[in-house]
């Protein structure tokens, strides 16, 4: 049983404003990562085009590869020692972390600064334990709906955060046109995530109450370590069980592809015009991502309940999945002239994330019920492919990349969208294979 609290002082907006926030972190370097990493790499002497975007990826898949270490031990020292704890660890070192990336003077230092930012903040999956014990059955699935609503709006805010507030010297000018933010011009945002960090923190501090009940925590014979290794070791047997092993398969492949997308969508767009790009700003970039992030919270969190009371889950997941796929590998073919196609191109991608996300995972979550399978198993096995996923896609991306932006004939930067569209249709021909045996609409399959 989880230890409940008192409901007239619920901790569900502190722990929005947790969620929000990591979203918003997570989001905000979207426009201005690309430009400052390869600004880095010039600054270092790296001067080959390719070699200087592979560090793009790389540093992408730094965040993802300390969260899935380290996310799944923070879980475990989080039923050790409490919830509370480690989210505020996690605000922490977000505060922390941000303004170091944002002072970054090579390429070694903003690696290691991501990559400490990832392994410290392990708050959405805490967040997501911490609904679990204050909330009964009945109150588990709208709580989960409000974080899932943090994701949302964070990634709306995020990337337009910071395509307005990078190069402050050059867009604002006045009080920043000094020699000093010409040097740091992606500080300002990183120190405004910081600030938004460091109120989080005050605010849990003050605000948020510990969740789990002494009693209810485990022993010191609970190793951190072993949160890691029931991750790796519920991932191989998941693979074992029909069905749900498709879907984990599927959702594995469609993340590999969409996270392609994270670093090769800006490198196409900074491309300079007369390489085939687009030439875009960090602001006109942050301004796409943000349209990303509206349509998806139209899609999530106005449209899906209508359409699954009136089509099957499976087929949205496939109509999602395939749209998705076709808004990145059309994205290079957006050429300057009709650049108001870009808007069609991530229209797609997020319409159909809208789409295949939630019916995937209610798909999961049925499949694994009506077979008496362990859920938070399942889940858990899946959130760990999503994360390898995320590791495996921005740096098999950016090397690609690195091979073919110089190329010619067939082998040209379009080729790892091109790729990319391949992990979408397979992942498409799987979803087509599956035999569901049932298929609620998604209000019940997640109440």
């Amino acid at each position: 049983m989880g230890h409940r609290i008192n409901t007239e002082k619920s901790p569900m907006g502190v722990l929005f404003l947790v969620v929000l926030i990591d979203m918003i972190g997570l989001t905000l370097v979207i426009p201005f990562l690309t430009y400052f990493v390869q600004d880095l790499a010039l600054s270092g002497g790296i001067t080959s085009i390719g070699a200087r975007d592979l560090w793009v990826g790389i540093i992408i898949a730094a965040y993802s590869a300390a969260q899935f270490i380290f996310t799944p031990i923070l879980g475990a020292l989080s039923d050790r020692w409490g919830r509370r704890p480690i989210l505020m660890f996690g605000l922490a070192s977000n505060t922390v972390f941000f303004t170091v990336f944002g002072l970054s003077s090579s390429l070694t230092m903003a690696l290691i600064a991501r990559f400490l930012a990832g392994a410290g903040n392990g708050n959405i999956a805490v967040a997501k334990a911490y609904i679990g014990d204050i909330s009964s059955p009945g109150e588990t699935a709208v709580r989960m709906g409000a974080i899932g609503a943090a994701f949302g709006l964070g990634f709306m805010i995020g990337p337009l955060i910071g395509g307005v507030l990078s190069d402050p010297a050059s867009t604002f000018g006045g009080m920043f046109d000094t020699q000093f933010w010409r040097n740091y011009p992606y500080l300002l945002p990183c120190l405004f995530c910081s600030l938004l960090s460091l109120t989080s923190l005050s605010i849990a501090a003050r605000r948020l109450p510990e969740s789990m009940h002494p009693k209810n925590r485990t022993g010191p014979a609970d190793s951190a370590l072993s949160g890691f290794s029931k991750m790796m070791s519920n991932s191989v047997k998941v693979l074992r069980i029909p069905t749900i092993s498709t879907l984990v398969i599927i959702n594995f492949l469609y993340m590999v592809g969409f996270s392609m997308m994270h670093g090769t969508f800006i490198l196409f767009t900074a491309l300079n015009v007369d390489s085939g790009g687009l030439g875009f700003s960090e602001l006109q970039n942050g301004l796409v991502f943000a349209f990303i992030g509206l349509l998806g919270v139209v899609v999530q969190g106005m449209l899906i309940g209508k359409l699954t009371k009136k089509f099957k889950m499976s087929k949205l997941m496939v109509v999602g999945t395939l749209a998705s796929g076709l808004g990145i590998a059309s994205l290079p073919y957006v050429s300057s002239g009709m650049v108001w196609l870009i808007l069609v191109s991530a229209g797609l991608i997020a319409i159909g994330n809208g789409l295949y996300s939630p019916t995937q995972s209610s798909l999961l979550t049925i499949a694994a019920k009506s077979a008496d399978d362990d859920l938070g198993m399942i889940m858990g096995a899946q959130e760990g492919y999503g994360a390898l996923a995320r590791i495996i896609g921005p740096l098999s991306a950016a090397y690609i990349w690195s091979l073919t932006v110089e190329g010619g004939g067939m082998w040209t930067y379009h080729t790892c969208f091109r790729v990319a569209g391949i992990f979408f249709v397979v992942a498409t021909l799987l979803q087509l294979s599956l035999k569901l045996t049932a298929e609620p609409a998604l209000d019940s399959a997640t109440a």
